[in-house]
């Protein structure tokens, strides 16, 4: 019996689902949003998952990023449901590797035969997962262990490509300087996660600069023995091309941000990606320096501080022997800024 798990805020819409999924003879797992489904889908590993998109604690997007990081998570069938029906919303679910997706008012017979589909093409799921888990176990055997304090560099703007790198123990952030010279940090790297790729893959100097936040230690993977396991595993180099994808989303999402969000706004996001990032359970509790979340947001730590101060006054973070804690994680979600 195949096991299906649902990621649904709509009660009602999750119930109705969950119903015509038992009726028709499958197992079925539910979540009432995204940070919950997520977790129960490193627990239990389902054979399908059906997800909403707009979601309170994590959207549907959020979910699918999460999943594409882990091996064992990486080729379950994944089928947005949802409401929006917009052709960049389509775009951007399957650039992010979304199986299907389907909109609502949904047919259940149109849901059920995707659902069949999908678990049809993913008859060999369990096989590839472990050949997958294999190889990474395999490419990571032939790491060398370097060790970073806070602020030194890994890999800078403009080198050469060498390594694939992963991230073992704290924090790195990946930046770029822009045109007026002042640097701005696109993506952060948790325990767990590859960095560098991007220009290996495309066989281009490093177009970013990694910089460790704290005390790291990082694995390094000659760039030879990663291009050897993605020639010859069709699974590893789906992951990695998957990240790449993820990688773009998230340099065109800075891109707009700065061009088009207030500062306020921007300030807000850095803190919400740094609880997502490093927080649990929608709190962040760690020392953050000014500097970064000012080159987070794209703007002068005298502004980020000021911002900080507006945003204890208005009871949305404390901040205390310089860790900064989110109190309200929804509100400075979705405050109008």
């Amino acid at each position: 019996m195949s096991t299906i798990l649902i990621i649904e805020d709509n009660q009602d819409i999750r119930e109705n689902i969950a119903e015509l999924l038992e009726l028709s003879g499958y197992s079925v797992l539910e979540a009432e949003n995204g940070r919950v489904g997520a977790k129960k889908a490193l627990a239990e590993l389902p054979d399908l998952i059906l997800c909403d998109i707009m979601m309170p604690e994590l959207d549907g997007y959020g979910v699918l990023h999460i999943l594409s990081k882990h091996d064992e998570t990486l080729n379950i069938p994944f089928i947005f449901l949802t409401a929006k029906a917009d052709k960049l919303d389509v775009r951007k679910g399957m650039t992010l590797g979304a199986d299907d997706y389907i909109t609502k008012p949904y047919d259940e017979s149109d849901l059920l035969t995707a659902i069949e589909n999908r678990l049809k093409k993913s008859g060999r799921r369990d096989t590839v997962a472990v050949q997958s888990y294999t190889s990474m176990e395999d490419l990571l055997s032939k790491k060398i262990v370097r060790s970073y304090q806070a602020k030194d560099i890994i890999f800078k703007e403009g080198d050469t490509p060498a390594y694939l790198y992963y991230l073992h123990k704290g924090k790195i952030k990946i930046q770029k300087m822009n045109k007026d010279g002042k640097e701005v940090i696109f993506e952060l790297i948790k325990p767990g996660e590859f960095f560098g790729y991007w220009s290996v893959l495309e066989e281009k100097d490093q177009s970013d600069t990694a910089e460790s936040i704290e005390a790291s230690e990082v694995w390094i993977i000659p760039i030879d023995e990663f291009r050897r396991t993605m020639e010859d595993n069709v699974v590893v180099s789906n992951k990695f091309f998957k990240l790449l994808s993820n990688n773009m989303l998230i340099k065109e999402h800075k891109i707009l941000e700065m061009a088009y969000d207030s500062v306020r706004r921007r300030m807000a996001n850095a803190l919400l990606e740094l609880c997502d990032k490093y927080g649990e359970e929608n709190h962040l509790a760690m020392r953050v320096p000014r500097e970064l979340i000012a080159s987070m947001a794209g703007t002068s730590v005298e502004t980020a501080i000021r911002m900080l101060s507006e945003f204890k006054n208005d009871k949305l973070i404390e901040i205390s022997a310089n860790e900064v804690n989110i109190l309200d994680y929804e509100r400075l979600k979705n405050a109008p800024f």
